[in-house]
């Protein structure tokens, strides 16, 4: 049986057409809204997404705070106080520039367009002047919509590690060098969002504010922050020639920058920003009146590096670098290789037939039983062969089929995904052999 895998550069612009109806097929990720015409960029992640996402999430949070001294984690809230943001410069700062179409009205945002172009949306309308728009999504608080109810839902999570400094220092009685990971929801009112996940107007971020003393080396840090990021880009599995490090230029930083490093990847759609690492210096905490008793009594306003990654598009880069296909005899498979410890499911197991009773008891006690330890599903719709390609899309490491010989002889059948090879082990090791596959 050949077994040829089509090279990705050879999809076009088809991967991400086929990677959305993988998605949709197989309960990654839905339209938002969809039985009412949907909301755009607004999706739904469904069973496969959500356990996804969990797996990024919780192999993060082990990476970059559970294993480490000098780390610990927060979870702020999504609404703020106004005045966090008048402090941060949010308000003032964080904006993109707009051009609006004066034909059709519709809006773009500037620097990812040629403004001296008719519209791109029309064809024909010509665009107006820059100017700049607050990405700030506003909503009011209580029951009364005035001036003094005007509050901001967070557009990073970042604001919410620096107005807990001092509550973080003083009940976990932290010393310098210290860094806080949060996960959680941002939001953006982003001009023209798009890709699918990869720009929508909600989103979630993995992020740490590393602080430090002022006269720490800051580029050694920078540099060690900057080798983790790396590695977990190894974790993912991404490929390590499609990331791109990107110096981010003077005036083309965050207004609380002194240096930022983009990491781009290749996405079908081009070269995108993936992650951002970047040297915040003092610029929160002074602005938010906050600062560091060092041991002899001194008052200090750390440093903070931040290093910040999206969830969304991490699992986006991780599906286009895992997606493939392969040419079979008379078949195309397409198989999701996705790294062992992130696959949503770990384990399927399967009754050869689902009308042999005798079958379906032994695949179920089987299926009870390592679920236990693995995440496992249990699937009996259609031939075997169906399902295989069904747990291929899905990114299952391993398939186990309970057929007339496990009745008998108390073996089964366990397939492998990458290799197809399958290999008959006792019920009674199963538990054992998947133990360490799965490691």
């Amino acid at each position: 049986m050949s077994n040829i895998q089509h090279p990705k550069s050879n999809m076009g612009d088809n991967l991400m057409e086929k990677i959305v109806s993988l998605c949709k097929r197989r309960g990654f990720v839905f339209p938002g809204s969809e039985i009412y015409g949907g909301l755009a960029n607004a999706w739904d992640y469904g069973p496969y997404g959500v356990l996804l996402k969990n797996n990024i999430k919780a192999a993060w949070w082990q990476k970059f705070v559970l294993d480490r001294d000098d780390m610990v984690g927060l979870d702020a809230a999504l609404l703020m106080n106004t005045k966090v943001y008048e402090a941060s410069g949010h308000l003032k700062e964080f904006s993109d520039p707009l051009v609006e179409c004066k034909a059709c009205h519709e809006r773009f945002r500037a620097d990812q367009i040629d403004i001296t172009a008719p519209c791109p949306a029309c064809r024909k309308g010509q665009l107006t002047e820059a100017k700049q728009f607050n990405l700030m999504l506003k909503t009011f608080l209580g029951p009364v919509e005035s001036p003094e109810s005007v509050v901001y839902f967070r557009p990073e999570t970042a604001q919410g590690i620096f107005v807990n400094f001092k509550n973080l220092t003083d009940t976990m009685r932290l010393k310098l060098p210290f860094g806080v990971g949060q996960i959680g929801k941002a939001f953006r009112n982003e001009i023209t969002p798009g890709n699918f996940i990869f720009r929508t107007r909600e989103f979630e971020q993995m992020e740490v504010e590393y602080f430090f003393a002022p006269d720490d080396d800051w580029k050694n840090i920078f540099e060690n922050w900057q080798k983790i990021m790396h590695s977990w880009i190894d974790d993912l599995g991404l490929n390590a020639e499609q990331i791109h490090e990107v110096d981010v230029e003077d005036g083309q930083r965050a207004h609380y920058s002194q240096k930022t490093i983009d990491f781009e990847y290749d996405f079908p759609f081009g070269r995108k920003e993936l992650f951002g690492l970047a040297y915040r210096t003092n610029f929160d905490l002074k602005n938010h009146n906050l600062n560091y008793t060092t041991d002899d009594g001194q008052k200090i306003i750390p440093h903070c590096i931040e290093p910040s990654l999206g969830v969304d598009r991490s699992m986006l880069a991780l599906l286009c670098s895992a997606y493939t296909e392969e040419e079979l005899e008379n078949d195309t498979r397409i198989v999701l290789k996705l790294p062992i410890k992130l696959a949503p499911i770990k384990v399927a197991i399967f009754p050869l037939l689902k009308n042999k009773p005798p079958l379906v008891e032994l695949a179920k006690n089987i299926f009870h039983d390592l679920k236990k330890s693995f995440v496992c599903e249990f699937d009996d719709n259609g031939n075997v062969g169906k399902r295989y390609r069904r747990q291929d899309e899905i990114g299952t490491p391993f398939c186990i089929t309970i057929d007339f010989d496990s009745l008998e002889k108390q073996t089964v059948t366990v397939r492998e995904r990458d290799t197809m090879k399958q290999e008959i082990i006792e019920i009674e090791k199963l538990k054992d052999y998947l133990t360490k596959k799965l490691q």
